[in-house]
């Protein structure tokens, strides 16, 4: 018999209502049938580098380029193992044409940059590597028991992260801006805003975790510290729009949560009543300025700066309406009459616009658009989305890891579906032949 394998996270249509709600399983497979390979344990590494970032801790890693040395380990016997069986290079899907396509879109607009070598440099040494890991994803994730074993893995390494910024809040480390919390290690947790939305981002899935039936004890409760280390990290980071990001995506996992909002409300009331006297009077003082304008002239001054960046990114774009001015290039355009120079936009659909032009922003939106649809519905990105429309992250892991965990889910589902189907059409003659007799 075949052993069920559950998904943490995934959706079913509601008998009552017909609406999408948020169901425990997703598919079932053969867990003796899944295949071993080095391409998904090289991709396994490669995240846990990713998300920990040792060379942070041990300098003496830095040279070695441990993340890519993990991501060649996974591609080149991926490859090997297609190739063997005569299978096409890689699994193309609509997403995997439309990171081509943003990719060509970033290549064709460099000679026309402000500095074509630095759009150039944006492309080989950040977004090569998403396509190649994404490829990875597409071609590993072959079974929900995978799926899921990633899954649970960025889980315990952002909770890790979150572990790491708590305790540097509580000792003074690493604090910038009037004591917000900056990440325990670079890359994606590098600043406040990053950290936040990071945090936001795979905070539901860690919910859903924690509040599972079909979980062990032992990862349920270790999901819910894990959820409250993610939400001390937000409020520690004072990001407004972590914040905005964090509501948006709790309203969003309540309304979708079907059987378990029950145990959601519950777990959100007692969190409120057991944090709520804990969070720092300053961080109230900074989320009051999502309103007041006024105040935030006095506070931080950053709510007028993103205004008149954002506009710059606006003229940008028109300026530039086909070429924009270079992968990673909006800081660096500073004509005469640019309010705010040497910033990012601080918006994600803004960042792609001004520097990729009018096709890079298709694409960019094509793929946020498709994955939200292979999510059903859309709090698992919902929290990002908001995240991203204050800030730049265009080019940045966090955003192609859920992508490719979502279509990774969608493929699975479908692959048993075609199997599942022609083999429930061939025993129905069978049954009707037994009751004709």
């Amino acid at each position: 018999m075949n052993t069920p394998e559950h998904l943490a996270f995934n959706y079913h249509a509601d008998r009552g209502t017909g609406r999408p709600a948020i169901e425990e399983t997703f598919a079932t497979t053969d867990a003796a049938a899944e295949p071993r390979d080095w391409g998904y344990l090289g991709l396994l590494a490669f995240t846990t580098v990713l998300l920990l970032r040792p060379q942070d801790r041990v300098p003496a890693l830095g040279p070695m380029h441990v993340a890519e040395i993990c991501a060649l380990l996974g591609i080149g016997p991926m490859l090997l193992h297609r190739f063997a069986r005569r299978l096409p290079v890689f699994r193309v899907t609509p997403e995997t044409l439309g990171l081509i396509v943003l990719g060509a879109a970033i290549l064709a607009t460099a000679p026309f940059s402000i500095w074509p070598g630095g759009a150039v440099q944006v492309f080989t040494d950040s977004y090569l590597k998403i396509v190649i890991v994404f490829v990875l994803m597409m071609n590993t994730l072959t079974t929900t028991a995978r799926l899921e074993r990633l899954t649970w893995l960025i889980l315990v390494c952002t909770g890790v992260i979150a572990a790491l910024a708590v305790r540097d809040y509580a000792s003074g480390r690493n604090l910038v801006e009037g004591n917000r919390l900056a990440g325990p290690v670079g890359g994606i947790f590098g600043n406040p805003n990053d950290l936040a939305m990071n945090m936001t981002t795979f905070l539901p899935a860690t919910i859903v975790v924690a509040l599972s039936a079909r979980r062990s004890p032992p990862r349920r409760v270790t999901a819910a510290v894990i959820a409250l280390l993610m939400v001390a990290t937000i409020i520690f980071t004072k990001s407004r729009g972590g914040l905005l990001g964090l509501t948006s995506a709790m309203l969003a996992l309540w309304l979708m949560s079907g059987r378990i909002r029950g145990r959601l409300t519950a777990m959100a009331i007692a969190g409120v009543l057991l944090a709520g006297p804990l969070i720092p009077a300053s961080f109230w003082a900074r989320m009051t300025t999502i309103v007041n304008p006024e105040e935030d002239r006095q506070f931080t001054g950053s709510r007028e700066a993103r205004e008149l960046v954002m506009g710059d990114g606006l003229n940008t774009f028109l300026e530039f309406p086909i070429t924009g001015v270079g992968a990673g290039q909006f800081k660096n355009y500073n004509p005469s009459d640019r309010q705010a120079k040497y910033l990012e936009t601080h918006n994600v659909l803004l960042q792609v616009a001004a520097e990729l032009g009018i096709v890079g922003l298709l694409a960019f939106v094509f793929l946020v658009w498709r994955a939200a649809m292979a999510a059903w519905t859309t709090e698992r990105l919902v929290g990002w989305f908001v995240c991203a429309m204050f800030a730049s992250v265009a080019y940045n892991w966090t955003f192609y890891y859920v992508l490719a965990l979502l279509v990774a889910a969608r493929e699975l589902a479908t692959d048993q579906l075609r199997v599942a189907i022609p083999a429930t059409l061939k025993k129905i003659p069978v049954r009707a032949a037994a009751l004709s007799t």
